[in-house]
């Protein structure tokens, strides 16, 4: 049996150096001794309360119906739309942003020129969707005739004749849903990250 000789350690508790005269000797004194266990039993419990919190959200994410996964997901897809087009005019009128996000008069959409209930397979194109007055977009039902005019000026007529084209159905699962909703978040996040920098 090899012999255990004392060596230098520094405590884990009150960062001093003693004497280890055991292997597993982590601490100087009792009363470290009692510090350490109290913070393991503590970290311990918070290690279990943080899996636990892991495991109810994920139950809860498992029966998450489809419809609500495509509301979190359009919602991610506005708020990028509406960071993306942050100090632009309305895309349907001279309605502009101000510095605390709203516009003049009124509070700012993500306006879909296609609607999601007509064209369903372009709600997540970004050629699709600008930031708009809520007057425009609600009141006027998207103001088609100034949308229009507008958007050509913005992205050109190619790019706008391809909207109104026809575009294959699509049925997204609810993995692309998720996958859709964390990638607007994160454009959202350096786009605010970047706003804050400049």
């Amino acid at each position: 049996m090899i012999k255990f000789r004392p060596r230098k350690r520094k405590c884990k508790v009150c960062k001093t150096e003693y004497m280890a005269q055991r292997p597993m000797q982590n601490v100087c004194n009792g009363y470290c001794a009692n510090k350490h266990a109290i913070q393991n039993r503590e970290k311990a419990e918070k290690d279990a309360a943080k899996r636990e919190r892991a495991q109810i959200k994920a139950a809860k994410e498992a029966i998450k119906p489809r419809g609500r996964h495509m509301a979190e997901a359009q919602a991610a897809f506005n708020a990028w739309i509406r960071a993306r087009d942050a100090g632009r005019v309305c895309i349907s009128c001279d309605a502009t942003m101000s510095d605390d996000g709203l516009m003049t008069g009124s509070r700012i959409d993500a306006g879909h020129y296609r609607s999601t209930g007509a064209c369903p397979e372009l709600r997540f194109e970004p050629l699709n969707c600008h930031a708009q007055c809520v007057k425009c977009n609600r009141n006027l039902s998207g103001n088609a005739v100034e949308y229009r005019i507008r958007l050509v000026k913005r992205i050109g007529a190619d790019k706008v004749e391809w909207l109104e084209g026809n575009h294959p159905a699509k049925k997204y699962t609810i993995e692309q849903l998720q996958d859709i909703k964390k990638h607007y978040r994160q454009k959202t996040r350096e786009l605010k990250r970047k706003g804050e920098a400049a």
